[in-house]
This record gives structure tokens, C-alpha cells and sequence, in this order.
């Protein structure tokens, strides 16, 4: 996870945009070894799907925010343990691993609770019930581990639910007058204090300074099923130590658990962390099983996600949380945009219809065979990009690179294309939402931002049909975005034209102006403008810039 390097295409992808960032995570694979690994910033349209599936491709999987996430900063990897081990095992783990807060999950690794030094102090300094041993009900296994003794009759597996722990410092008479049923008693090798405890229905004595237990008393505490543990310990020592027996979970805190998850944003947990005064926070993986431990010192240098851009270059058309990512290159063929970058990044810029085709330079430029499956992703990007060659982008070097890699494909262009652009066109089942956000960005020109979208189709009647479904849309999507202007361009393939759908105040004037039209037609209709990119952005950027003068 540390090491992958994510290559990613604008938001509301085109088949440029996909298929140029799997080529070149492949690319860079097969360059570096690194674990390069291609992303999408939106949903994939038809026609996309279609190129995808006609080479059988899977498509990358969807980013939809780059921000620095918990799973990119150092998580301690802290061992959770289970609720009934004793205070003082999980003392002496906590000090052998430097921590000052335990997590406690279930067999299912799902966290329970927490503990820290705080709880475990409170328990040694605020505790006088010399019945909480019970209450907690502690098991005989966790007596004999704190007191390092070992069992002389009874069962490990019991548990110790009743009663109170006290110490057998008087005679026998005294003692029948406090010990009672299910009692601890702590007591030496005096026989006559030992019977009067098993007499008296104690349920465990625990027998000093490694005292040797006669098989008499042995016997007896079976048959009256008491426990005998030996400690090594004295009796002073024995019962200072006894407490350390209960489980955690008895002084755990189980209620309101402050917790993360691995995908949880840096930048949204910050605040919560600063308000609360613990030191650490358990995270949680999307499954909410328990992983490890972070406190706010790993969020003073958090590692940023390191991203290369294809296909775009301007901060309004990325992927959100850009901002706080690390740049490592950008390939583009579109004009200089917005984007800021914190340190020099690799920046190839060219002025050709498709990114696809400077990808397939870089192959060549590298010496790497293009297979034939990358070869029909490249094609087809180069293809949809530049209209089959028809749009004003298109270069020469654009139609000798689609050409070669649709010999390496096996396919026959013409006949191809169109069967990728039906698939693309294929656009009346489709809701006004699905069809205005299948290719749209947003553009900015000094202080005023505005939006355009654009479909293609070699069928005129779909496209008068595809308009009468956004005409009403593209009001909402208008307030939607808050931009100045929002344009939407239904471009035919076979007559190289476009009309033009706008909002927002000025839109008509800017486009009348840009275009030397009629200003007494609603309808605005351009003869040979099939590009967004090389024709109409650089048109109404012109006119604003002029407009401004």
C-alpha cells in the first residue's frame, strides 16, 4: 500500500482518460517494477465499456478522493488481547511494548473495549472492596499465574464468583467467626488454619512460602471442592499481588469507544482527535476488524498519495483532494490549466489529439513491444479523441500511431469505430444525469469558471432526442455547480457539426461573440466545430480575455 502509485484520468472520464492510464500504469510497471496501478475519478460511459470489454480488460477501480487516508500514515500494530486475561499480564506486555493503552477484542478480532496504565493505576489506588476479586469473577488460572503458584487441588478452568479474599492471621476460633462460604482465604502452613478454612466452605485458600500441603488436606479440600493454590510468595506479598488477578475487562472501557477506520480522511479525524484526551485510537480495517493503534504524533508528517496525471492537467477536472496529494507527472495534450504542483514534477505536454498517442511514443521511446490488448486501448482512445480522424486535433502523427496499433490489434478502422461510437451513442435509454455527466469539466478564465459537456453520435435523430432530455436538465445542473456559464455541445460525427445548449447570463452573448453569429437565433449552431478542446474552449477563452480588456 505504501509504495503503489496511482495513475488517474480527469473526472467524468472518456475513453481517452481510461485507456491511457491503464496503458501507462502498464507502462511504468514494466519500466520501474514499481506498483503502478491505474484509477478512475468517475463512472465509465458506453462507450468506454465497450472498448474495455471488445479486449477484455477490467476496468480500473474508482477514486473518488485522493486526500491522505489512515491507511497511508504509520499504525502501530499494538496486539489486541482477550478480556479475561489478568491486570498484571497486560501490565507487563504494556511495558514490554512501550504502549499505554491495550485494545481487547473478541475471537472475531473485533474490538471490546480498551484499557490503559490510567485504569490499571485507578484499580491499585482506588479499589478497598475486598470483594472485587469476586465481582469480577476472576478464574483460578489467573490467580496462579499473578502469584506464580501452582495448583494442588481443583480446576484451572474454575471461577471465582463469590465471596470475599481475606487473610488467616488469627486462630482457628477467631477465624470460623469471618471466614464464610465461598471465601479466599490466604493463609501459611499452619494445618489447624488450612482445615478451618476447608471446614468453613472457603472456595480457595492459597498457602504461603511455598508451604508443602498434606495429602490429609489435599484430600479434604476435594471432596469439599476447594481450591489450594501454593505461591512462593509470603503472605504480605500474596495479598498485595492477588488483585493484579482480575480480568481486564472488569476496569476496561467498553461504552463509546472513539474509533477509525483505515479509510477514514486524516484531514477529518484531525479535529476529533484534538478534542479528546486520549493518547490512542484503535483502527478498525472496512471489514471493522481491529488492526492497530494511532496517535496524533502520526498525523504530524503523514505520507501523501503520489498520483501521476493523464489527460488532464487543470485542478478542476481532477479528482478531489488533489491538493493534498504528491504530483510525480502529468501527460497531456490539452492546453495549460490551473494546476499548481508543490514540488517539479515530469510534465510531457503535446499539442496532438489524444493522449493515447504520445503513450504509444513513450512505448516506442522506451523500446517496450506494444501487446496487442494495449494496442486496441490505445487505438481506440486515438479514435473516440479525435472523431476518426475527422476533429481539427487530430495530427498526422495521431493517424500514424492509430494506424500502426490497429495492425498490432487486429482491427479493421473504419468498421471498428463504428461499432464503438454505436455503442457510445446508444444514449436514449439513458437519464438526462447519465448522459450531461458522461463527458463534462469545467474550465476557468480568470475569475469566472464555466462548465461543458459534450456528446457524440453519429445519429441526428438521437441527437434531437438526447436534447430534448437536457434542455429542462441543464437548468438544475446549472444551480447545481454554481458556475457563471454551463454549455453542453451535441456533436455530430458524420456532418462535423455542433449545437450548442448554454446557461447562465452571457452565455449566448459570449457565444455569439466568439463565434460571429446571429444574435437574433436562439438556437446556436456551429458548422465544422466538433472539438471542445482545440475549437470552442480556445474561441470563448479568447473572447472572455478580450471581453476583459
Amino acid at each position: 500500500m505504501d509504495n503503489e502509485i496511482y495513475v488517474i484520468g480527469h473526472i467524468n472520464p472518456d475513453t481517452d482518460s481510461i485507456c491511457s492510464a491503464i496503458a501507462y500504469a502498464k507502462l511504468k510497471r514494466i519500466l520501474t517494477g514499481g506498483e503502478y496501478k491505474a484509477k478512475r475519478a468517475g463512472q465509465i460511459n458506453s462507450e468506454t465499456r465497450f472498448v474495455l470489454d471488445r479486449f477484455k480488460v477490467t476496468a480500473p477501480s474508482y477514486l473518488s478522493d485522493i486526500r491522505t487516508q489512515v491507511k497511508d500514515i504509520e499504525i502501530r500494530r499494538t496486539e489486541g488481547v482477550k478480556k479475561d486475561i489478568s491486570l498484571k499480564t497486560a501490565w507487563s506486555y504494556m511495558r514490554k511494548n512501550n504502549v499505554v493503552t491495550l485494545p481487547i477484542i473478541n475471537q472475531d478480532n473485533r474490538l471490546e473495549g480498551l484499557i490503559t496504565i490510567g485504569d490499571i493505576a485507578k484499580s491499585y489506588m482506588d479499589v478497598y472492596d475486598n470483594r472485587i476479586l469476586t465481582k469480577a469473577e476472576t478464574s483460578c488460572i489467573n490467580i496462579i499465574e499473578t502469584l506464580e503458584g501452582e495448583l494442588a487441588a481443583g480446576d484451572l478452568e474454575e471461577i471465582f464468583a463469590d465471596g470475599k479474599v481475606l487473610i488467616a492471621a488469627a486462630n482457628p476460633d477467631l477465624m470460623e467467626t469471618y471466614i464464610e462460604k465461598g471465601d479466599i482465604v490466604i493463609l501459611g502452613n499452619r494445618y489447624e488454619s488450612q482445615l478451618c478454612a476447608i471446614e468453613m466452605n472457603a472456595k480457595c485458600i492459597i498457602v504461603c512460602d511455598g508451604a508443602k500441603v498434606s495429602k490429609t488436606i489435599t484430600k479434604l479440600a476435594q471432596n469439599n471442592k476447594c481450591t489450594i493454590i501454593r505461591t512462593p510468595f509470603d503472605t504480605f506479598t500474596a495479598a498485595r499481588l492477588i488483585n493484579q488477578s482480575i480480568p481486564i475487562w472488569f476496569f476496561m472501557t467498553a461504552q463509546e469507544l472513539i474509533t477509525f477506520s483505515t479509510e477514514d480522511y486524516i484531514e477529518d479525524i484531525r479535529e476529533i482527535m484534538a478534542k479528546k484526551r486520549y493518547r490512542d485510537f484503535p483502527v478498525l480495517n472496512k471489514d471493522g476488524c481491529y488492526i492497530g493503534m494511532i496517535s496524533r504524533r502520526n498525523l504530524l508528517n503523514p505520507k501523501r498519495k503520489k498520483v501521476i496525471l493523464v489527460d488532464h492537467n487543470e485542478k478542476s477536472q481532477a479528482v478531489d483532494g488533489l491538493e493534498d496529494a504528491e504530483i510525480l507527472e502529468i501527460i497531456d495534450h490539452h492546453r495549460l490549466g490551473s494546476l499548481e504542483t508543490i514540488s517539479p514534477v515530469f510534465f510531457r505536454n503535446q499539442p496532438l489529439g489524444c493522449t493515447a498517442t504520445i503513450i504509444y511514443q513513450m512505448y516506442r521511446e522506451n523500446g517496450i513491444e506494444v501487446e496487442p490488448q494495449m494496442a486496441g486501448l490505445l487505438c481506440s482512445a486515438i479514435l473516440s479523441d479525435t472523431l476518426v480522424y475527422r476533429s481539427p486535433t487530430c495530427t498526422d502523427i495521431d493517424r500514424t500511431s492509430s494506424e500502426e496499433l490497429a495492425k498490432i490489434a487486429g482491427i479493421q478502422v473504419e468498421e471498428y469505430a463504428k461499432e464503438m461510437f454505436a455503442a457510445g451513442s446508444n444514449l436514449t435509454s439513458k437519464s438526462p444525469e447519465e448522459i450531461f455527466y458522461q463527458d463534462f469539466k469545467k474550465f476557468t478564465a480568470g475569475d469566472l469558471i464555466f462548465g461543458v459537456g459534450q456528446i457524440n453520435s453519429m445519429n441526428q435523430e438521437e441527437l434531437e432526442a438526447i436534447k430534448e432530455k437536457l434542455v429542462p436538465y441543464m437548468q438544475k445542473a446549472f444551480k447545481d455547480h454554481g458556475v457563471e456559464m454551463l454549455f453542453f455541445m451535441l456533436t455530430n460525427i458524420i456532418d462535423s457539426s455542433t449545437e450548442l445548449l448554454y446557461q447562465g447570463a452571457g452565455s449566448k452573448e459570449l457565444l455569439v461573440n466568439a463565434f460571429k453569429l446571429d444574435k437574433g437565433s436562439d438556437i446556436i449552431y456551429l458548422r465544422g466545430v466538433v472539438s471542445r478542446k482545440k475549437q470552442l474552449i480556445p474561441a470563448l477563452m479568447i473572447t472572455l480575455q478580450q471581453d476583459n480588456v
